[in-house]
């Protein structure tokens, strides 16, 4: 990897034990579902994942778990299997594929322990002690309560030999090293924290040695079996908040760490854990949506918000850095600027990245290139948090999750006219013009974006930016080559006289309204309502400065209804709320959020439970008038409800007008996005990619 001074720190090699890693970037374990269900489990779309990352230039990979005890630690996802020595061969497929692009690869261990095991065939939960997690319930926690079984000692010494079997079958199959993950609330966490730990014996909370001792025995059986210079890396709570006096403390964290030190480790990963906010302890973005739940003044002190959630956990692994002479590593949101600062100041050896690899696997290399500019950005849309057993998916990156993450030359160039400045036009546009087509987008605005400023507006920007997508999408289309046309409306007389041999619409779709009667009444704000008079104002204000006027004057009323409570109605009235609208949520379904990931959704709801917002679901409409909407609850029970402004927020529908009328026009014609078929961002991002990797 070449240089580049400004990120001189990042880009050095390093060292974990014998293992020497490229760069001082590593990629840190996480579930991605790309692998196959039944005995083969490596799949190509794994290895070419993989693949990616080494080829991007990352300085060292590491791959998630295997399942750790077949089949009762099987998670609702599918994952690598190594519990026995057939499987040993497959998963050599993939650490060849990551070590002939010259990259060094571990292999995380864990067990879920307490956490949900769907496949566990009635087999209790299993942790230190039987503790219950619901004096520490937040309402944000997507656990559940059940009071796992305390393990007995031959389980874990049990446990011990099976590990160790697993790292040595790892070590066979070609890994280099092997990280075992006792942070979060794992199995290896129940013995270390005190919150959880209640027994006293050998393995209990009496003492910080018995509190390590499982932990501590695990890796010296691993290097008792593969040998002292096979590296282990310990990833480890630095800190734990929001179990009273029971989570680890500074303190305690630093004394564990020596223990660790001294007993083999070559690194320490440092994370931190908060009680009630799984998702959130590692994902600290999720702590500020829709606001934080305490305020900012208010969060714990041991932890760095100066950034928000950027670089969180960076002060306690400085900490542990002071502490040890082993390398430690760091993460929580770190970009190339910020980690190459934590590196200088000494406050870590490493700099973990995940989600941003997730938008672009390149970016190790863009970095040593000095082409920050041409880095995928993540935008923290969290679309890769769904943790509902599909494969990953990247809102900027519609490559993750495929066989396929190089962009391959065309056989013919072609003539190609995009239609639409949206998402979907402008990755189409991207991936048509690196594969060699001359391109053409057409956009009858006068910027670029389609729906995405506007959806800006109502979502801000101090977690999701949408802004970023947008600058990345319309820099890389200008440098590609593609010749942009703004302020143009295309029509079957302008696609004749351009002759192109490939029409890609990508218009968006149309707002559509419900069939309620008094639906085009004075009262009711309908969608093209709210584009023209929204479009109008960011043609010469921009997405930030006009929702910074919007907490000042707005052309509403006080009390809103909102029609439709999918992600779009959602997020509206979050916008409403946050500007002082008394907002009704209604819907004709069984309850709103579809479309939200998981995580973001229940903490909207219990936001909306804390701000008073009314959700009515399973209603049925019966007209607007002049009063507000008049509904038939669940119940059957008939109902106005008061309203100054009613807005429908119902899915758009197709745009195919033009579509109609190009039959004969060119010699291919495809529709994507909204155009086709209304869906979110990464499907529309998805569409245009699939198209221009087609023709």
């Amino acid at each position: 990897m070449s240089g580049n001074s400004r990120f001189k720190r990042l880009l050095e090699p390093y060292h974990i034990g014998p293992v020497k890693t490229r760069n001082r970037m590593i990629k840190t374990a996480s579930g991605t579902s790309f692998w196959d269900p039944g005995e083969h489990r490596i799949s190509e779309k794994g290895k070419a994942f993989y693949e990616a990352l080494a080829r991007g230039g990352i300085g060292m990979v590491a791959v998630e778990s295997p399942i750790t005890e077949y089949p009762f630690d099987e998670p609702g996802d599918q994952r690598i299997r190594l519990d026995d020595d057939k499987y040993i061969k497959d998963v050599s497929e993939l650490t060849q594929v990551i070590h002939k692009r010259g990259c060094p690869t571990f292999m995380q261990m864990y067990h879920r322990g307490p956490w949900p095991q769907p496949y566990a065939l009635n087999r209790p939960r299993i942790a230190a002690s039987p503790v219950s997690q619901s004096i520490i319930k937040s309402g944000f926690d997507l656990h559940d309560d059940i009071v796992p079984r305390e393990l007995t000692i031959p389980e874990i010494e049990e446990l011990t030999d099976l590990f160790a079997s697993i790292a040595v079958r790892a070590q066979k199959a070609g890994f280099d090293g092997i990280e075992l993950n006792s942070a979060s609330d794992s199995l290896f966490s129940t013995f270390i924290s005190r919150f959880w730990n209640k027994r006293h014996d050998a393995y209990g909370c009496d003492s910080l040695e018995n509190r390590t001792r499982f932990l501590r025995g695990v890796m010296g059986e691993i290097k008792k079996r593969l040998g002292q210079d096979f590296p282990v890396i310990a990833l480890i709570n630095g800190v734990e908040i929001g179990g009273g006096d029971e989570g680890i403390t500074f303190e305690e964290s630093l004394a564990i760490a020596r223990i660790l030190e001294e007993v083999g480790f070559n690194a320490l990963h440092v994370r931190s854990h908060w009680f009630g906010h799984h998702l959130g302890s590692y994902n600290h973005d999720n702590l500020f949506y829709p606001e934080p739940q305490i305020p900012l003044e208010s969060f714990p002190k041991e932890l760095g918000w100066s950034r928000l959630w950027r670089g969180v956990n960076v002060p306690v692994a400085a900490r542990v850095k002071k502490a040890v002479s082993i390398p430690v590593i760091t993460v929580s949101g770190l970009d190339p600027v910020l980690g190459e600062e934590v590196l200088r100041q000494g406050q870590a050896d490493f700099i973990g990245l995940c989600r941003s690899l997730f938008a672009d696997p390149e970016l190790p290399n863009k970095i040593a290139a000095g082409r920050l500019d041409n880095i995928a950005p993540c935008t923290h849309c969290s679309n890769c948090q769904k943790m509902d057993g599909k494969p990953k998916q990247c809102r900027i990156n519609a490559a993750l999750g495929t066989e396929q993450y190089q962009i391959t030359e065309a056989e013919r160039k072609k003539r190609v006219m995009v239609v639409g400045g949206g998402p979907a036009g402008m990755e189409a546009a991207r991936v048509a013009a690196l594969r060699g087509h001359e391109v053409t987008l057409y956009e009858r605005e006068h910027k670029l974006g389609g729906l995405l400023p506007m959806a800006a507006i109502i979502k801000g920007f101090e977690i999701e930016d949408l802004p970023a997508l947008i600058r990345y999408l319309q820099g890389q289309i200008t440098k590609a080559g593609v010749k942009i046309r703004l302020g143009k409306e295309v029509s079957p007389t302008v696609i004749e006289a351009a002759k192109p041999e490939v029409v890609i619409l990508a218009m968006g779709g149309v707002p559509a309204l419900p069939d309620i009667n008094g639906i085009n009444g004075h009262n009711v704000i309908s969608s093209p309502d709210l584009h023209r008079r929204m479009k109008k104002y960011l043609r010469f204000l921009g997405p930030k400065v006009l929702r910074w006027l919007t907490k000042f004057w707005m052309p509403l009323g006080k009390r809103v209804v909102i029609i439709g409570g999918a992600i779009h109605g959602c997020e509206l009235a979050e916008f409403l709320v946050k500007r002082g609208r008394k907002v009704t949520i209604v819907d004709t379904g069984a309850e709103i959020g579809e479309g939200m990931i998981p995580e973001r959704k229940n903490r909207l709801l219990w936001w909306f439970r804390h701000k008073g917002v009314p959700i009515l679901t399973g209603i049925k409409y019966e007209a607007i008038t002049a009063e507000g909407l008049t509904i038939i609850t669940r119940e059957g029970e008939r109902q106005t409800i008061e309203a100054d402004a009613i807005i429908p927020a119902i899915p758009l529908t197709p745009n195919n007008e033009l579509l109609k009328s190009l039959k004969g026009k060119a010699p291919e014609i495809y529709a994507i996005g909204d155009g086709w078929e209304p869906r979110l961002i990464p499907d529309a991002v998805a569409d245009g990619w699939q198209v221009a990797n087609s023709i």
